[in-house]
């Protein structure tokens, strides 16, 4: 026998998901495991469209049971007399269900299960993929279910398969009539008694700063539907998290609501046995008393929910300090070093005061520069721990004024939090500070299904171990940087990068003993690069922070904390990360709203400073721009062209600029990029007389032709392709012209002596081709190899590109396709053995063959033997 069942006090989503598994399983019987909610009971009762032939539980033998389909659940508390066989060997259990995971879950041979807003949008999708069609009296029954459970599509838990599934089903003709008559009917004399006793009792408590309000009533009899009370107390009140306590006929009913990602419902409601959404839950509490439930109720909140900020949150780290016997005017230099306001007084690791750059400031006006910060500081400070909630934390800084807070932990300092901070909490990111110009605290939201649908298997579990791996040391790790971005953007990307507020080489060490890889370590930076077996490699660092003593100059590099890691980044694009370890694995986070620039694809830097710190972010502003098909934002671009204007290139190092160029012209298409760079002037810092008109253009398109006919060829030869942008760039220059920019570029001895002959020998294969061509000449095809063999594929192709004679085109695409690497079949060895004495006469008879086999003058080896008779004396 095959039994199709779901959860007691069935809902509309219950009897949708029975109807539609019924269609998968026509031989099954439906089966409630108990009691309805009323509103499905009442449907049953007034509803003449639907013969559904469901059966009683007691009238089941569930020792005949051979296949048991749960819908709408799989925990063993909520499915009734049916929880007796669940263990019971060779039953076949089949599931299908859109809750979250619980302690008490059943396993299935077949576990269909997924984060949407109605169990019946995953059966629907299966049955339109079997091509199974369905009535309209079915489709208004679907629609219900769908409607019941995200609240007519509103809930945050509806997702867009929800909504696609409720468009096929009124594309299939449910009855929207039938559908308002249910959702939207009238309240009883009841249910109006009951929800004033609701509103009359609702309580409201501040649970680690989070307003959670609590509703409790009794009545002497059942009343159903009570769910629909909760819903109208939420909406007319406004409130983001609801509990209401009903006491009936022995028992209490517990119904949890929340807005907020802080406060998941189910799992307070598994604390009572019971479960559901994060945003929506309900249990049934037997042989508690209300006020024993109300209790337990505040007390399971505060152990569950996790304060919407807390110290941890928001504060800072690692924290610049002063030790109390500096003087004044070093604080000074500190504080303006790294832009503080404020700094806390260290001795003997103990913070024992706070010296403000307003106090400094004034002090060293007064002539009191070499005075000890001792004598100034404040000593009047509270200080709070990392899980001290906000409300805490703005009573300290806003009712006592105190604008540094230190966070301490086991008496050790861990972090600060700034006024700046507090505020910014407080209007919700419309203050802005001088450093950054987003909210100090993270946009959070949860990536994992992305992650689940696009990283392979072994880069999830590989990301996991990362996590794992960081919970054991006691570090915080994180995915970051471009491939975060590629993800949100659905490109891939292979290149991980791994950040860790710890020690990233201590990490990278721990990898390589347990998964036999290999690392790379680079001591002063805190930087490790591992290799897998398998070829991935993953680049890890520790978090840090970065100083700029002067514009373009390389920064000073310190140890930071992921926030402090991510803004000294180039773009906001480039600062998400994901959290990898387990316990908020496939977090994203977001400090500088990079989402929202992805989102409306704008380039824009962190602040205003940063073209002055690295200039080489203006080339990488512009290569995003086009590969990305973003936009460089108007502020930006602005910053780029003081930039420009102030000459701070000239300050940098030809190296890092030719990096920079490379990667530019290493893209599939690097003309936009070009382009760009010609807006901005840029070509300039390179050399004086360097112009990119049209005529350049054109001739960067021809080259970009030209690689891609080449590409096409799958020679498998391995060429520069930025070193054909290169030469096309200096082609019209003189010779010491391209001599000075390739020593701007601190190009090494062996690259400049390759570039200037490259240009010249290619220069003059041109002219002597063109002569041919003149003279009316067809050269041997050994002529046009020897002409050509001895440079280099980059110059090669320059000159196709170049050309505009379609017979020089002809001859270098000869070359490549039949030419290149012709060798003559007889080696040195054979003409000693015909007799002819080592020395000159051996290279200038197999050179004699080689020109004769690429004029076809011999094929076979034979041939060579009778040509080399006839040619040569044999002594």
């Amino acid at each position: 026998m095959e039994v199709i069942t779901t959860h007691i006090n069935a809902d509309f989503d219950s009897l949708a998901s029975m109807l539609a598994a019924k269609k998968l399983y026509p031989g099954a019987v439906l089966v409630f495991p108990g009691s309805q909610e009323r509103s499905l009971r009442e449907f049953f009762i007034h509803s003449t469209l639907y013969a559904l032939e469901v059966e009683r539980v007691k009238n089941i033998d569930l020792r005949q049971i051979e296949r048991l389909i749960l819908v709408d659940t799989r925990q063993t508390s909520r499915i009734g007399k049916f929880s007796e066989i669940v263990m019971k060997p060779g039953l076949d259990i089949h599931i299908y269900d859109h809750h979250p995971p619980s302690s008490d879950d059943i396993r299935g041979s077949l576990e269909v299960v997924a984060e949407v807003g109605a169990t019946v949008t995953l059966l629907l999708d299966l049955l339109r993929k079997k091509g199974v069609d369905i009535t309209p009296d079915e489709a208004t029954v679907m629609l219900l279910g769908i409607y019941e459970d995200t609240g007519n599509l509103t809930f945050s838990s509806a997702r867009e398969e929800d909504f696609k599934a409720a468009g096929y089903l009124v594309g299939k003709g449910a009855n929207l009539n039938i559908l308002s008559n249910v959702i939207t009917k009238e309240l009883t004399s009841e249910q109006v008694f009951l929800l004033n006793d609701l509103i009359q009792s609702a309580t409201r408590y501040d649970v680690h700063g989070i307003d959670v309000v609590i509703a409790q009533a009794s009545v002497d009899w059942y009343i159903g539907d009570i769910a629909i009370l909760v819903h109208k107390l939420k909406d007319m009140e406004n409130l983001d998290v609801l509990f209401v306590l009903v006491q009936m006929e022995g028992r209490v009913y517990l119904i949890g609501r929340s807005r907020i990602e802080e406060v998941n419902v189910s799992e307070i409601a598994s604390e009572f046995g019971g479960g559901g959404h994060p945003t929506a839950a309900s249990a049934t509490i037997k042989g508690m008393p209300l006020i024993e439930a109300h209790r337990r109720l505040l007390k399971v909140l505060r152990q569950v929910v996790r304060p919407r900020r807390v110290a941890k949150d928001l504060m800072v780290y690692p924290v610049k300090t002063v030790e109390p016997d500096r003087t004044l005017e070093e604080a000074g230099e500190i504080l303006s070093r790294y832009l503080l306001d404020i700094l806390p007084v260290f001795k003997e690791e103990r913070v024992v005061g706070l010296i403000s750059k307003e106090v400094v400031d004034r002090a060293v006006r007064h002539g009191l520069k070499e005075a000890l910060v001792k004598e100034y500081m404040t000593t009047e400070f509270s200080a709070v721990s990392p899980e001290t909630p906000f409300s805490r934390i703005q009573e300290l800084a806003i009712g006592q004024s105190q604008s540094l807070i230190p966070v301490i932990e086991k008496e050790r300092l861990v972090g600060v939090v700034a006024l700046g901070d507090v505020m910014q909490v407080l209007h919700e990111g419309m203050i802005k500070s001088v450093r950054e110009i987003q909210p100090l605290y993270a946009r959070k939201k949860m990536i994992s299904k992305l992650m689940e649908e696009r990283f392979p298997e072994r880069i999830r579990n590989l990301l996991a171990e990362f996590g794992r791996v960081g919970d054991e040391l006691g570090y915080s790790v994180f995915g970051v940087g471009g491939f975060v971005r590629d993800l949100l953007m659905r490109v891939e990307n292979d290149d991980i990068d791994i950040v860790v507020e710890g020690d990233g080489i201590r990490l990278s060490e721990e990898f390589e003993k347990r998964f036999h890889c290999r690392i790379r370590t680079h001591k002063k930076f805190g930087t490790a690069l591992i290799l897998f077996s398998d070829g991935l490699k993953v680049d890890v660092a520790t978090a840090r922070l970065e100083v700029y003593d002067s514009p373009a100059a390389l920064p000073t590099v310190e140890r930071g904390s992921i926030k402090a890691d991510l803004y000294r980044r180039d773009f906001t694009i480039n600062t998400l990360a994901i959290h990898l370890n387990p316990r908020s694995f496939g977090e994203l986070i977001d400090f500088f709203g990079g989402m929202k620039d992805i989102k409306e694809k704008v380039i824009r830097v962190l602040h205003n400073l940063s073209f002055v710190e690295d200039p080489t972010r203006v080339f990488r502003a512009i290569r995003f721009e086009q590969r990305l098909k973003f936009q460089i934002g108007k502020p930006t671009q602005n910053l780029m062209k003081n930039a420009v204007k102030m000459s701070i290139f000239d300050r940098l190092s030809g190296g890092r600029i030719l990096s920079e160029l490379i990667l530019i012209c290493q893209e599939e298409d690097p003309i936009p990029a070009m382009k760009r760079m010609r807006d901005f002037n840029l070509f300039h810092f390179l050399h004086p007389q360097l112009k990119v008109d049209e005529e350049k253009i054109a001739l960067f398109e021809q080259i970009h032709h030209v690689i891609s006919w080449f590409d096409l060829l799958f020679l498998e030869e391995k060429y520069e392709s930025w070193l054909i942008y290169f030469y096309g760039l200096i082609d019209s220059l003189q010779e010491r012209e391209s001599l000075e920019i390739c020593e701007r570029l601190s190009m090494n001895d062996r690259l400049k002596k390759s570039v200037i002959e490259g240009k010249r020998q290619g220069d003059l294969a041109l002219f002597k081709i063109y002569s041919w061509i003149s003279a009316g000449k067809e050269p041997r095809r050994s002529e046009i190899y020897t002409i050509l063999d001895s440079l280099s594929t980059e110059v090669k192709l320059l000159m196709m590109a170049k050309t505009t004679r379609m017979a020089t085109r002809r001859y270098i695409s000869l070359y490549f396709t039949q030419l290149k690497g012709t060798k003559p079949i007889l080696r040195g060895a054979d003409l000693v053995q015909m007799g002819i004495k080592p020395g000159p006469s051996i290279r200038e008879g197999l050179e004699d063959l080689l020109k004769a086999r690429l004029d076809e003058q011999v094929i076979t080896r034979q041939d060579e033997l009778q040509y080399l008779t006839r040619s040569l004396r044999v002594e």
